[in-house]
């Protein structure tokens, strides 16, 4: 079912994130339910609007690495296309900081 994606470990450890995230925040919002509030976003959010903001600017950072990385190997002259986990570490940095500050 499942043998057209590439299972590799990067993107495992993506996904496992990504669903820890919705089961921690779905515990937290049980727990302390979030009110509205308005950080450098140019909207008043709540925690799960940043979280689903911050998912989407992962994702997105992600797939510009994945598209980018052939050119990023030509501009820098460099011997193999740079590691994905490169744009998984930017990703989830831009996440806590849109889940923080946004």
């Amino acid at each position: 079912m499942f043998d057209w994606m590439v299972w590799t470990t990067p993107v495992t450890v993506f996904f496992t994130c990504i669903g820890l995230m919705l089961a921690g925040m779905t515990v937290w919002e049980l727990k302390s339910p979030t009110t509205m509030r308005k950080g450098f976003l140019p909207i008043a959010t709540t925690r799960g609007d940043r979280l689903f903001i911050g998912l989407l600017t992962a994702g997105y950072i992600n797939l510009a690495f994945i598209g980018l990385a052939g050119k990023f190997t030509t501009w820098f002259g460099l011997e193999q296309e740079p590691s994905i986990w490169i744009s998984f570490v930017a990703s989830m940095a831009v996440l806590a900081l849109i889940m923080r500050r946004g």
